[in-house]
Order: C-alpha cells, then structure tokens, then sequence
C-alpha cells in the first residue's frame, strides 16, 4: 500500500511512524511533569506492577540496567518512586511508585485524554469509526512478541 506524493513514494509503514512519533510528541509535552520521556515510560510500567526489580524495569523497557540505574535513581531523587531491597535478595533494589508519582500519572493522563478528546471531538462519525479500529490495529502492531 504505497501513495504517490510530490513524485516520490512514501510508504504506509514511514507515513504511520511519523504520524505516531509526532502525536507522541503533542501527547509528551502534556504529560512532562518535569520528566523525560524515559523516566515518564519507566513510571507508567511501575504504576501497572506495582513493584518490581530494576532488572524487571531494565527489561520491560529495552534499556540496559545500567541506564535504568539511572533513571530510577533521578525518579526517587524526584520523590516519585520508592526504592527498597528485596526481601529476598538484599542485593536487589525493588521500585514503586510513591504517592507524588502517582499524582504525576493522574495529572498527565488527564491532561493527554483531554487533548485527544478535544481533537477527537472535530472530527466526523465516520472518522472517529475509522481511529477506533486503528487503536486496535496500532495496539496489534505495538505488541510485544509480534512480528
């Protein structure tokens, strides 16, 4: 599926990054908070595990354990986790979420819904028809796992 434009091809699959990488990027600037994208990521997972290892987080994120290290140290220097030994394993850091990182979550996740809602809102039934499937299709293609 390929569409001409000023003479050269564009590809479905580059028109699709663009488009995610720069609603992504509207959605970032309302959720900051005074955190990188990184840190942002690196809260949400913990906020749907409630507690898990930095080598947990290291691999739910694709980054190496060093830089998640990193970051979850500027995210509890930041008060929006906390970090605790394992019980199991002394060695092992565990990170949750804190009351103020939970805010911060609040308080982005309602500042991105009320962009797209407000956006959603001016387009046409049969273009909200056509996003709604898209959702499930992108959720498809963003899963891991999949090819």
């Amino acid at each position: 599926m390929e569409t001409a434009g000023a003479g050269a091809q564009v590809s479905t699959a580059s028109r699709l990054a663009m488009s995610v990488m720069r609603l992504e990027r509207r959605l970032r600037r309302r959720s900051a908070g005074g955190v990188t994208a990184s840190q942002y990521a690196a809260l949400v997972t913990i906020s749907k595990r409630r507690e898990l290892t930095l080598g947990e987080l290291a691999a739910a994120e694709g980054v190496a354990p060093p830089s998640m290290t990193r970051i979850a140290a500027r995210l509890e220097q930041a008060s929006l986790v906390q970090r605790r030994p394992d019980p199991r394993d002394r060695r092992v850091a565990l990170v949750a979420l804190s009351p103020k990182g939970a805010e911060l979550l609040r308080e982005a996740f309602t500042r991105r819904e009320l962009y797209l809602r407000e956006r959603l809102e001016a387009m046409a039934p049969d273009e909200l028809e056509v996003l709604a499937r898209a959702a499930e299709l992108m959720s498809r293609l963003a899963a891991e796992g999949t090819p």
